[in-house]
């Protein structure tokens, strides 16, 4: 991550005040997700990009994630999109087809848009650990989503 926060800094290779960026967030574990979604728009407001280009939907779950993120890519004034949501372990194997489902949907995504599309998904075995992710002990992994967009723009161009 050494070399991506570089990017927060202002010292961007490409001026992002004329990129438009789509934030998806899921609401199911909205006190992790919101966080994370506080995240990823602040990096993206301290690397250049304009607040009214910053462009939030909301999803139930995260299993949705991947046709809001397809719709949003669809547009064309959208650069990247930030894909933001929580699945925490439960006492069933719910948890491992979601994740699954999830990772692979916005992988695919990904490949079929040619734009970046990040996936900032907690997959955690407890709320714990989850919080730990979203401005806890292990920093802002929604930060860290928006960074990588970012970089892959910067990779792109």
């Amino acid at each position: 991550m050494a070399g991506i926060l570089k990017t927060v800094t202002g010292k961007s290779k490409i001026d992002l005040s004329k990129k438009t960026f789509a934030i998806v967030v899921a609401e199911w574990n909205e006190e992790i997700t919101e966080p994370l979604y506080q995240g990823s728009y602040q990096s993206l407001i301290k690397a250049g990009v304009k607040s009214k280009n910053i462009i939030r939907k909301s999803v139930p779950g995260s299993f949705e994630l991947p046709l809001a993120a397809q719709w949003m890519v669809d547009q064309k004034e959208v650069d990247a999109v930030i894909c933001l949501g929580c699945v925490i372990q439960g006492e069933t194997a719910h948890f491992d087809y979601i994740c699954q489902a999830v990772a692979y949907g916005i992988m695919k995504v990904n490949l079929k848009s040619n734009k970046p599309v990040a996936f900032g998904v907690l997959t955690t075995l407890n709320k714990k650990q989850a919080m730990d992710r979203a401005g806890g002990k292990h920093g802002n992994k929604g930060e860290e989503a928006a960074l990588t967009v970012i970089k892959m723009i910067e990779l792109q161009n």
